[in-house]
């Protein structure tokens, strides 16, 4: 029983002709010979005590109890079991398993071994996060304590080969019966056989790596497949893979926290306790590009070991521009895996959108044609994107390193020839130098401090199937530019040129956000702008007049607020999915134009201006929800419309020095609708 408690050792008690009850309360022969030691030995020996804990932890364990009948099959059956139990060779875990045991610990606290039900749990993460690692030492921890056991490895490679399924199904039969030359012909005959074979029979099973639901299906479709108190574990990196076949108690294996990774990497790269001259700051520094990811500190360790302080600080440099391939490949399977639209959404938020609002993000990506809600949904079920504080896109900086490793291998050499820039110099190099190809689909320049970029007229002429376009904090010399009609998402505030011209014919432009910068017009008319959204022209002091907006008749938000200059509105407006409309602080705007048709609109703001009067075809306004006229100090009076905007909660007069009083209200002498 020391041997038990200490080494780890399995002990099986063979109750031969006595009751197990008997030796847990050490009556009869046991009680008369512990009193005869204790009589030799001292009432208070320690070595009785310990003679005395050791047969009741013995008699509480599961064993043989033979009391009469065949002794020749009572004893084949204790041969059977241990045969079983020596030829199980426990699974190799981890060189150095930090963090492994509290891991296990709490997988093995969801499969609730002490019930006789049969579970099916999942451990999910990303790729390198060590599910199985954890998995092998659960098996290890667990294997005992039942009838047959099998761990099944790379289930996902194996079962793309021919037959794979099929050489899974037969090995899981040949290790859980301990039969050699089962025959399985195909996957609905291994089906069959499992259901049959091993419905009474405990069983543990591992299936390692899966990805798929047919993988699931042939190995392990229903729990009734197998006998009572059998458990199935999965490992995977996708999760829809285990909600969609009902398993609903999944771990998921979290990286490692700065103690444990600190620990790991002192193991690899210091095995004897020699640091040299490597500071803890640069340990730190290699511990942040790991970031927590077990296999990252595993493949960087070794190669650390004995290395000097210029190397691993060489090392950091060289991170710092390109992924190691050893890790790279590993995190590359998931992202291999996910149909073109999820690799699309993943690559611009791996180049473009880490650590944004997921609305934010939602919204751009959906204005340049993606499937983004299910998208994003997808990677996080794949392990390869998080969702911070319930709002965040965020992903290990490991991924995101693969994503953008990704991007840049289109073509090493010239950035002008890749999918996605972000990089100031790849930015710079492509737009002044018009190196830019059909290849490029988004440029997003987020600057954390000004940096001059100096724009060719001709730097977009052939991007033609640029979609997204957003430069913040750049000081932009040259221009004037010609934008490219498949342009779906430009944001580009404080843009210092007076005029942004597209190509002609049809634009898909989506959203428009130019605020604060130095723009007077938007080249042309607006006639071929159908899928127009969003327009921002915010603080842009140099605007004077707005294009006729009658051609834009998706528009659903339109921003003016504080265009000091901008004196005059389209004669008439008619927007029938405008929302909000704001002209706060346009200070020299002083008429307001007639409506044709805009019942969408809800928010209306006019304060600051210099508006004297409202159309009598305010009224049409019916789902207007907040009018707000504070300052409008030239405003003397309201139409009597005002009392046709049923929807009207909130109506701000506040500051409007001139106003005299309501208009009068055949109908009732209310203000309208009771507003505030």
């Amino acid at each position: 029983m020391e041997c038990r408690r200490l080494k780890g050792q399995l002990v099986l008690p063979v109750f031969y002709g006595v009751e197990p009850r008997e030796i847990r309360a050490q009556r009869e022969s046991y009680g008369k010979a512990l009193a005869r030691h204790e009589e030799k030995l001292g009432k208070d020996s320690e070595k009785v005590k310990q003679w005395r804990q050791a047969l009741i932890e013995a008699a509480n364990l599961s064993g043989w109890h033979y009391v009469d009948g065949d002794e020749t099959k009572f004893i084949e059956s204790i041969i059977k079991k241990i045969s079983t139990i020596v030829g199980r060779v426990p699974l190799s875990v981890a060189k150095y398993p930090v963090g492994v045991g509290s891991r296990v610990e709490q997988v093995k606290s969801l499969l609730s071994m002490g019930l006789d039900d049969v579970q099916m749990i999942g451990i999910w993460g990303t790729g390198g996060i060590g599910k199985t690692t954890i998995a092998k030492a659960v098996y290890n921890s667990i294997a005992s304590q039942f009838g047959g056991c099998s761990f099944l490895a790379n289930v996902r490679e194996t079962s793309s080969k021919s037959d794979g399924l099929v050489h899974l199904q037969k090995t899981l039969l040949s290790e859980t019966l301990w039969k050699e030359n089962l025959v399985v012909f195909s996957v609905d005959g291994g089906i069959n056989l499992i259901r049959d074979r091993l419905c009474c029979k405990k069983i543990l099973l591992v299936l390692d790596d899966v990805d798929h639901g047919n993988q699931l299906n042939a190995l392990a479709g229903e729990c009734r497949w197998f006998g009572k108190g059998s458990r199935i574990i999965i490992t995977t990196r996708d999760k829809h893979v285990l909600t969609s076949h009902g398993i609903d108690q999944v771990y998921e294996v979290q990286a490692l926290d700065q103690g444990e990774a600190f620990e790991l990497l002192s193991s690899y790269a210091f095995p004897r306790n020699q640091t040299k001259d490597i500071s803890r700051d640069l340990i730190n520094n290699i511990l942040g590009y790991a970031n927590g990811l077990p296999l990252a500190i595993v493949v960087l360790g070794p190669f650390l070991c004995g290395r000097s302080r210029g190397e691993w600080e060489s090392t950091l440099d060289k991170l710092a521009e390109s992924p190691i391939k050893d890790i790279n490949s590993v995190l590359r399977i998931s992202f291999d895996a996910l149909e073109d639209n999820e690799k699309d959404i993943f690559l611009d938020i791996a180049c473009f959108f880490k650590g944004r609002d997921r609305d934010y993000v939602t919204r751009v990506l959906d204005s340049c044609g993606l499937k983004t809600l299910i998208g994003i949904q997808t990677l996080i079920e794949r392990s390869l994107v998080t969702i911070e504080s319930e709002t965040r896109v965020q992903m290990h900086d490991l991924i995101q390193l693969m994503g953008q490793d990704f991007i840049k291998q289109e073509c090493p050499d010239d950035p002008g020839k890749r999918s996605r820039l972000w990089c100031y110099d790849d930015v710079f190099e492509v737009l002044s130098a018009d190196t830019g190809t059909n290849a490029v689909k988004g440029i997003v320049l987020q600057l954390p401090r000004q940096e001059e970029l100096d724009i060719s007229p001709s730097a977009f002429t052939h991007m033609r199937r640029l979609k997204l376009l957003i430069v913040l904090n750049a000081q932009v010399t040259g221009g004037p530019i010609c934008l490219p009609n498949d342009l779906r998402w430009l944001e580009w505030p404080e843009c210092p040129l007076s005029t942004l011209n597209f190509s002609a014919g049809p634009k898909k432009l989506v959203w428009f956000d130019v605020h604060d910068s130095q723009i007077k017009e938007l080249g042309g008319n607006l006639k071929h702008f159908r899928n127009l959204k969003f327009l921002n022209f915010r603080q842009c002091k140099s605007l004077v007049c707005v294009p006729d907006l009658s051609e834009v008749p998706n528009l659903e938000t339109l921003n003016l607020r504080r265009c000091s200059n901008l004196k005059e509105l389209p004669i008439k407006l008619k927007l029938k999915y405008l929302q909000t409309l704001d002209v706060d602080g346009c200070s020299k705007l002083d008429k307001f134009p007639d409506i044709e048709e805009m019942g969408s609109l809800t928010k209306l703001y006019l304060s600051r201006t210099s508006i004297k009067e409202l159309p009598m075809s305010i009224g049409k306004l019916i789902s207007v929800q907040v009018l707000d006229l504070n300052s409008c100090r030239s405003l003397t009076s309201l139409p009597r419309s005002i009392y046709e905007m049923q929807n009207l909660e909130h109506l701000s007069l506040e500051g409007c020095s001139m106003f005299g009083s309501f208009p009068e209200n055949r109908e009732s002498s209310d203000r309208p609708n009771g507003c505030s």
